[in-house]
């Protein structure tokens, strides 16, 4: 059974594309967060981080990249995020990570602590 990502990689179901190789893609988000709001995955599927191969993740570093350079976040900053499993708020089971920007971005969670009280 395939998820929303691999029909979109495999062109079942449109996406508005960033950038694209034999390896990774890059597309708009549907449903922003941000001005900018990339979801960037690799092809071949992965379920999260954890079974994310690390020499191929090293390739994605450099995609990565590549994609802020190409929507011009480059140099103003962007927050990238990826959710590993159910306690995450992961809801697509395939690797993705989110590229935000184009805003100044404000840290959010549902914790009432201080986390310098941690240390």
């Amino acid at each position: 059974m395939s998820c929303i990502f691999d029909k979109i990689v495999a062109g079942e179901i449109p996406s508005n594309k960033v950038l694209e190789n034999d390896k990774f893609l890059a597309f708009h988000d549907i449903n922003p967060k941000a001005p900018v709001h990339i979801l960037i995955i690799p092809k071949k599927h992965y379920e999260n981080f954890q079974e994310m191969d690390p020499t191929l993740m090293g390739e994605m570093t450099k995609f990565i990249q590549e994609v802020a350079i190409a929507i011009g976040v480059d140099k103003t900053g962007y927050r990238l995020v990826t959710n590993c499993g159910e306690n995450s708020g992961q809801e697509v089971p395939h690797l993705h990570f989110h590229m935000l920007g184009g805003t100044m971005l404000k840290w959010t969670d549902n914790h009432q602590h201080d986390p310098k009280s941690s240390f």
